[in-house]
């Protein structure tokens, strides 16, 4: 399988952020215009933390409720796992299991240079897996030219 170099080539290397003194409304605010599920939370270009839909629901459950106005430094994810572009995508589809996320930043000598998604990873594989089945056909109906 192909690493997530690969897949960051192919979807683009944005990355869609705040800073850990933007409020809560205004990250939510983000994650709408941008139609994504999380924002990375940046200080001096350097990754603090994370902030989720995830977070929200659970910080609006633990409280009954919650203050839009509440900095994302107060909320978000401090301990963000990460990868490099060299990582396969079975090494991503692991860590991602393993510690139950579904964003994955993307570091490159400490600099981040993209982000991966469960989603990213998902549509990889089964682009693979249509790759794999239509050249088998081939080869089963004799036309594969090798």
């Amino acid at each position: 399988m192909r690493s997530i170099a690969g897949i960051l080539s192919e979807k683009g290397k944005a990355v869609w952020s705040v800073t850990p003194a933007a409020t809560v409304k205004e990250a939510l605010q983000e994650m709408t215009n941008r139609d994504v599920g999380a924002v990375l939370v940046v200080t001096d270009d350097k990754l603090a933390g994370i902030f989720s839909e995830r977070d929200f629901t659970r910080r609006a459950a633990a409280a009954g409720e919650i203050d839009f106005n509440t900095p994302v430094g107060e909320v978000m994810t401090t301990q963000v796992f990460y990868i490099s572009p060299d990582y396969s995508i079975e090494q991503c589809m692991a860590l991602m299991t393993e510690k139950h996320v579904r964003h994955l930043p993307v570091l490159e000598e400490e600099r981040l240079v993209g982000i991966v998604t469960i989603g990213d990873i998902v549509k990889r594989v089964i682009a693979d897996q249509q790759f794999m089945i239509t050249e088998l056909e081939k080869f089963i109906k004799g036309s594969y030219p090798g």
